[in-house]
């Protein structure tokens, strides 16, 4: 009987391990948060102007450039990375995809340094 709780406890201590490793290995791979931005729009006090997410293509950083939106242009439209979000505006964030994911994440490469 000792020896089957034995068992019992030792691969409870091993799955509870795996799921810490999944999750750590997880954070890694996700995409950071994004917002999209127009760069031709920052305010000192709030930071970027969020836009819609259309003027902002999928693809890598400033591809988004020139986009048309019903009557208003957005010249500069681009993601804009883990950023501090309030009242439509954007802040203390990066524009570089990289550092975003280089920044946080439980187990990530990196110096974990905030700022931007």
């Amino acid at each position: 009987m000792a020896e089957t709780r034995r068992r019992l406890r030792s691969s409870t201590v091993v799955l509870g391990g795996m799921g810490v490793l999944a999750a750590a290995l997880s954070a890694c791979g996700s995409d950071p948060d994004r917002r999209c931005v127009d760069r031709d729009s920052y305010d000192y006090i709030n930071g970027y102007k969020i836009v819609a997410d259309k003027n902002c293509s999928s693809g890598t950083s400033s591809s988004g450039k020139g986009r048309k939106t019903g009557k208003t242009k957005v010249t500069d439209a681009d993601w804009y990375y883990d950023a501090d979000v309030s009242g439509g505006y954007a802040d203390n964030g990066t524009f570089s995809r990289d550092e975003a994911v280089d920044r946080g994440g439980f187990g990530c490469s990196g110096s974990g340094s905030g700022g931007g």
